[in-house]
């Protein structure tokens, strides 16, 4: 029997087309100020097509029809676990194994043969991804550990993986990849560390990998509750979306979080600042030393 309305699917579709459709902007600044509190993001107003287009989604599924009401709600007491949604649907969320690979010669040659050699004498090592996004990272790291010393278990060294966003944290617990995101894995580790995924295209990494990595919730604005430093810390890709200001308040954090002897790796596009040039002192394509440790 035909009538008046429209299927129920086209209905829905309709709806929900017009839910979100556009953003004043004023919730575009309420929005763009949360996401710069809450996790240091910066949405220039370039950025309101974006911004827009990945909240439209959240509307949908919490049930609101509109940005400024959305804006009312993550700004209230109930909407606390939303905000925690907002920043994550903000994020950008890239990564390959062994992206930037000059980083991973650098931690294969110059920095594991020293760590190992205290690793043995019994030492604690521990490294930090932090921004570790979808797991990869992390997982590169352990499998240069493991190809560096497959023993690699007997000693104490650990990866601190963290990241803010906890839907992505999840996706890194799984260590499930498409084979599209292994491309970057060269056909020796995928024989030594990947096994068959859940589905016929995708892939899981080997346990011996995911049992060196410990994955955290944190935000690099918060607290941090580490309290003993690290030996290598990679921070790539992250900072870039922060205010020069709010860099510039981080590297002090990461030079305190770091052994004298340590290092820090950033993203191909990120430099330490000028005021931190004391603290740090550039080891080849954004690698950095503490600055005592490259002049002792």
């Amino acid at each position: 029997m035909t009538g008046t309305h429209p299927p129920l699917a086209s209905a829905v579709q309709s709806s929900r087309a017009q839910v979100g459709a556009s953003m004043s902007d004023a919730a575009f600044t309420a929005i763009s100020g949360l996401a710069k509190s809450e996790a240091g993001l910066i949405l220039p107003v370039g950025k309101m097509t974006m911004v827009q287009s990945r909240l439209r989604k959240r509307l949908l599924a919490i049930g609101i029809e509109d940005f400024d009401s959305y804006v009312s709600f993550v700004s209230s007491r109930e909407g606390e676990a939303e905000r925690k949604s907002m920043i994550s649907a903000l994020t950008t969320n890239v990564s390959h194994f062994f992206r930037e690979g000059h980083h991973f010669e650098i931690l294969r040659n110059q920095v594991l043969p020293g760590l190992l050699a205290r690793a043995r004498r019994g030492e604690r090592i521990r490294i930090w991804s932090a921004g570790c996004s979808s797991g990869q990272e992390p997982y590169s790291i352990a499998m240069c550990l493991l190809e560096a010393a497959p023993d690699i278990a007997r000693y104490d060294i650990r990866i601190l993986a963290s990241d803010i966003d906890e839907a992505i944290l999840a996706r890194a617990e799984e260590a499930v990849y498409s084979v599209q995101q292994i491309s970057g894995l060269p056909e020796p580790l995928r024989q030594r560390y990947l096994l068959t995924g859940p589905t016929p295209d995708t892939v899981r990494v080997a346990r011996p990998v995911c049992q060196l990595v410990s994955l955290r919730q944190l935000n690099l604005l918060g607290q941090w509750p580490m309290r003993r430093p690290f030996d290598v810390i990679f921070c790539r890709n992250v900072v870039i979306y922060f205010d020069t200001a709010t860099q510039a308040g981080l590297w002090p954090r990461f030079h305190a979080a770091l052994q004298p002897d340590g290092w820090l790796f950033l993203g191909h596009s990120e430099r330490v600042s000028e005021n931190a040039h004391a603290l740090f002192t550039s080891i080849g394509m954004t690698a950095y030393r503490p600055t005592t440790a490259v002049a002792r």
